[in-house]
């Protein structure tokens, strides 16, 4: 254990404060900045305890970037720790998506910023393309996974299978090839080294001891998981009880509430998810809409799934139901923001005391291994869908199917270009999420300002 100073609660807000504001990039990103601020320059922690509490966040549904910030603060200072931590990571990205969302609800069909959206769309497209390959590299690597990826493709883009089906089939396959002892599910599906420097536990603040408070004690984990779940699910409830469940609020709070249960995978498996449901079955917003959403979540800090606020905030500004439109977006969008990510919290509290049970869990780890492939084929369903809505004006469905096929005469070649510059600068050039928003955002505006690009 390092001789320094161990940091007081009032010295770990500000860092989680810091490591907040400046999250942006999405989970690799966030990651990567957590090991740099809470290891390389910290020293709080040592990388085995880092990728050891990385690892059991991959296991869980919901943004594995915030609860690893969620158990870090809570190994750090308690439970009081984990939700400063918690709070502090998603705050900032809570306050952009609100203020983005009502200026695209007063002004997005305004010239300059519709066509700032324009330009947004086709480098979301190539980040998610991105995130296709970087996951598909890592996660298939033998023929089993990619017979996974293929079905799990298959499934959702061709059968519209919902996600949560394709997920705990895929954990299934993982558990009963593990049970088989078949080569192809053996190896985990967690992270390997994460920045450049490795530091030892042994010279850090939290040594190579658990702490006291971090050791195995069922009757805190069940005490402290009933309060967050009656946070979570009184409201939930309430709202069914009191305005029935065909209301948009209730709507909202059961939809994500479920999706804070099954969405293991990462953000990207999540984002299909919501646009599988979002756009197609409720019908709260376009394809276009959801892509615009995005790229807000892309280009503000914070978890990349603050996207899910913009959709609530859509959902309940068109179904107000007799409040002022721009307050029914605001609770709505509150409201999907809270059972997002309040569940966070209880998958922490409940589980992390026992994480040193998981660890070594060749089934635990063969279901992941299973369910990363399936994510694989799930993100190339959620790329190609943005694909068609982006490159193309008009697509008709295929009979009996949940496909969908573009009409060639309504390809946009502005769109294509667009689209094809920023795969080259996030493929090849290996420029920032960042930067790619931020030049096609402003070739956007300018190809539609000029008139190169129709409206």
């Amino acid at each position: 254990m390092t001789d320094g100073p161990y940091p007081t609660l009032a010295d770990a807000t500000r860092i989680w404060a810091r490591i907040g504001l400046l999250s942006f990039g999405g989970p690799a990103g966030q990651i990567a900045l957590m090991h740099r601020i809470l290891v390389e320059e910290n020293r709080w922690l040592g990388e085995k305890r880092f990728l050891h509490a990385l690892n059991y966040c991959m296991l869980l549904p919901g943004p594995e970037a915030m609860q690893l910030a969620v158990y870090i603060g809570w190994l750090m200072h308690r439970a009081i720790g984990g939700v400063i931590a918690g709070v502090l990571f998603v705050l900032p990205g809570v306050v952009s998506i609100m203020a983005l969302s009502w200026i695209y609800a007063i002004w997005g069909d305004a010239g300059p910023v519709e066509a700032l959206f324009f330009g947004l769309k086709t480098a979301v497209l190539a980040i998610v393309v991105q995130a296709v390959i970087r996951i598909g590299s890592r996660a298939l690597r033998n023929g089993a996974m990619l017979g996974i990826a293929a079905a799990s493709f298959v499934a959702i883009f061709v059968l519209g299978v919902p996600f949560p089906v394709i997920v705990l089939t895929a954990g299934l396959i993982g558990f009963l090839g593990a049970r088989a002892d078949m080569p192809a599910f053996r190896g985990g599906g967690g992270h390997g080294q994460v920045g450049d420097r490795q530091v030892a536990d042994a010279d850090t603040l939290l040594g190579e001891e658990t702490p006291e408070h971090a050791r195995v004690n069922l009757s805190w984990a069940l005490r402290l998981s009933a309060v967050v779940l009656a946070l979570w699910l009184v409201p939930v409830g309430a709202l069914l009880l009191v305005l029935g469940p065909q209301n948009v609020f209730s709507q909202i709070a059961g939809f994500f509430s479920v999706m804070a249960v099954v969405t293991f995978g990462g953000a990207y498996a999540v984002l299909a998810y919501v646009a599988q449901e979002a756009v197609q079955h409720f019908g709260w917003l376009a394809p276009g809409e959801m892509l615009d959403g995005l790229g807000m979540a892309e280009t503000t800090p914070g978890p990349l799934i603050m996207v899910t606020q913009f959709v609530g905030f859509m959902a309940a500004l068109r179904d107000a139901g007799g409040l002022p439109p721009l307050l029914a977006g605001a609770l709505g969008g509150l409201l999907t923001t809270w059972v997002t990510f309040v569940p966070c919290f209880l998958w922490i509290f409940l589980g992390a005391p026992f994480i040193e049970r998981l660890r070594d869990d060749r089934i635990v780890a063969a279901a992941l291994t299973a369910i990363t492939a399936a994510v694989v084929g799930v993100i190339l369903n959620l790329a190609l869908w943005f694909g068609l809505h982006v490159l193309f004006g008009t697509l008709r469905p295929v009979g009996g199917l949940a496909l969908e096929v573009p009409v060639w005469s309504s390809l946009d070649p502005w769109a294509a270009l667009l689209t094809l510059a920023a795969l080259v600068a996030v493929l090849r050039l290996r420029l920032s999420p960042i930067t790619v928003l931020a030049a096609c955002a402003v070739a956007g505006l300018v190809l539609r300002l000029t008139g190169m690009a129709a409206a």
